[in-house]
C-alpha cells in the first residue's frame, strides 16, 4: 500500500507541475514611443473625419492622424476600440525635435 501512495503522490506532483499562473498583461507605456522616420516636413492640419456610428456599447473613438508613408504625409483613419480599465488614450502627435519632425505613437496611458 505505501508503494501505491508514493506512485499517486509522484503522479499528482507531475500533473500539477504543468500548471502555470501568469499575471494579467498590463497596458503600461513608460516613455513616448517615436515611430517612423525623422522628417523635415511639418504635418498638414488635422483632417476632419466623419465618425461612423458606434459599433458596440462602450466603444471609444480613436481619431485618425497624419502618418508618414512613401516620402509624404498620409492620413491614417480613426477607428473604434474597446476601452481599457484605468487607462486613457493618448493620441498620435507630431513632435518637433531639433528642427525635424518625429511621430509619437498613440498609446493607452494611466
Amino acid at each position: 500500500m505505501p508503494k501505491l501512495k508514493v506512485v499517486l503522490v509522484a503522479l499528482s506532483a507531475l500533473a500539477l507541475s504543468a500548471c502555470v499562473v501568469a499575471p494579467y498583461p498590463r497596458y503600461a507605456v513608460a516613455e513616448p514611443v517615436y515611430e517612423g522616420p525623422v522628417v523635415d516636413v511639418a504635418p498638414p492640419a488635422p483632417y476632419v473625419e466623419v465618425v461612423p456610428g458606434i459599433p458596440f456599447a462602450g466603444a471609444i473613438w480613436i481619431g485618425g492622424y497624419w502618418g508618414w508613408n512613401g516620402g509624404r504625409h498620409q492620413w491614417v483613419p480613426g477607428r473604434w476600440d474597446h476601452p481599457r480599465a484605468g487607462y486613457s488614450w493618448r493620441p498620435h502627435a507630431w513632435v518637433q525635435v531639433g528642427g525635424h519632425w518625429r511621430l509619437r505613437g498613440g498609446a493607452w496611458v494611466r
